[in-house]
């Protein structure tokens, strides 16, 4: 049974709605404070997660981040990091970090087995050097875009599985060699949705 206690606003509303028997064993079987075996052998297949970050103020942000199979490296059963590569340098989920340390992760396999993962913990970041004369063992990635320049390290409060009922099952396509690193404006998708054109 998780250690690990419900917010006090997801409490009020499981009593509010009449679901604290669900919740109750939701917690008690599927949450947990460590990566369990089966957990890091699934983050290790992942080629993509969603972050979320919040700044001091509770602005929050999402984000997407890729790379290659077990780009996400688990450290240990309460440790895990990922790499930072050259992006736009805006620094939005890296900056929330700096002021929130709070993170939510959700890893979802959308292709094979059709299951998600949630790793909610507290981050700090650390640059590539310093993260490799403390990790020797991390690898080191061939694709030139796809060098770290700095690391996300997250100490895991609590890891917990994402219902697999509304995902939906996809295939993979191949859309040929992916731009990783560049700032070729026409790769990074361009004015997709209209703003520097100022469409309304």
């Amino acid at each position: 049974m998780s250690a690990l206690l419900p917010q006090t606003g997801e409490h009020e509303l499981q009593q509010r709605f009449g679901t604290t028997e669900r919740a109750t064993r939701f917690y008690r079987d599927q949450m947990t404070s460590r990566l369990n075996t089966k957990m890091r052998a699934f983050i290790a297949e992942q080629e993509m997660m969603f972050v979320a970050t919040a700044n001091a103020a509770g602005d929050c942000d999402n984000t997407f981040r890729a790379g290659p199979p077990g780009f996400v490296h688990t450290l240990s059963d309460t440790e895990l990091t990922w790499p930072e590569y050259r992006g736009n340098g805006v620094m939005a989920s890296l900056g929330n970090i700096t002021e929130n340390a709070h993170v939510g992760i959700l890893f979802v396999d959308f292709f094979r087995n059709v299951i998600g993962l949630h790793v909610n913990g507290s981050a700090t970041i650390v640059d590539d050097a310093q993260m490799r004369l403390a990790r020797p063992a991390l690898p080191l990635d061939p694709a030139p875009g796809r060098r770290p320049e700095r690391w996300v390290v997250v100490h895991v409060h609590e890891a917990y599985v994402h219902c697999a009922k509304h995902i939906p099952r996809l295939s993979k396509a191949d859309t040929g060699t992916r731009a990783w690193g560049s700032d070729d404006v026409r790769r990074k998708g361009g004015d997709f949705f209209g703003v520097a054109a100022g469409q309304q």
